[in-house]
């Protein structure tokens, strides 16, 4: 028996990195997965991956930043396996790395439409399908870019603290009735995402930047995505019952202080 046999799980931005590895995860415990992303072209290997771990999976196309596009894939994985238990909120994007006083409006709203009002979207959309159905657990993902402030990347840092304030007050306005919400707060994590901030960050220096980050963290090393997909899945799971607000670094200890 699998912790989610017979349970429904939503999972967006599964198309690579920390998604695809939920996907495989949760798949792995029995779950029916509804993989989402933005290009539908791109979700084959999720579906792949579910099926071969001895889950159920179907794709669902979507732009997170189109409310109506993300009541639709509620309703599919509603129509497909009759209800929603779990939602992992994963889509993002990382934006620019630039100073603040040269960041675009025009990227800044870009960051700000997929990270805050995408989770927004989901947020609301799922917890309906949840409450109907008698209760469910959320897992949003933050970064420790919400936890502090982080020179170079405005948008994609207020997004994230953004998430947090998104996950705290869903915490307290459904627990009672019945849907856990939490967050995790990854980096560095070795995914396009990373490799894509480092580039930015480091310019000319980006492989010596890259190494002195892995050695900098307390663990040495850069984390997995399947070692993300493991934390969310324990949140979303019974073992983590009384657990609700938590806003939870998955970090090899960075911010351990």
């Amino acid at each position: 028996m699998g912790r989610f046999d017979n349970r429904t799980v939503i999972i967006t931005g599964a198309a690579g990195g920390i998604g695809l590895s939920a996907c495989e995860r949760f798949g792995s415990e029995g779950a029916n997965v509804v993989a989402v992303d933005l290009a539908g072209s791109d979700l084959h290997g999720a579906v792949a991956a579910v099926e071969m771990a001895g889950g159920d999976c179907i794709a669902a196309e979507a732009d997170v930043t189109d409310e109506a596009q993300v009541e639709h894939y509620v309703a599919v994985a509603v129509e497909r396996f009759g209800r929603v238990d779990v939602l992992f909120n994963n889509a993002g994007v990382e934006g620019r790395v630039a100073p603040s006083e040269d960041y675009e409006s025009d990227w800044f709203d870009f960051v700000m439409d997929v990270n805050v009002k995408g989770v927004f979207y989901g947020l609301k959309h799922t917890v309906k399908a949840m409450l109907a159905s008698g209760g469910g657990a959320i897992v949003n993902t933050a970064s420790v870019a919400g936890l502090a402030g982080t020179p170079g990347i405005v948008a994609y840092g207020a997004s994230k603290h953004a998430v947090v304030g998104l996950t705290r007050t869903f915490a307290r306005e459904y627990a009672g009735r019945g849907v856990r919400t939490n967050a995790v707060c990854p980096s560095p994590i070795d995914t396009r995402m990373w490799d894509s901030l480092v580039e930015g960050i480091g310019g000319d220096r980006a492989e010596e930047f890259r190494k002195e980050a892995e050695m900098r963290n307390p663990m040495g090393r850069y984390g997995r995505p399947e070692e993300v997909a493991a934390v969310v899945a324990f949140l979303a799971s019974d073992d983590a019952s009384y657990l609700n607000g938590a806003i939870l670094p998955v970090d090899g200890g960075a911010r351990a202080q």
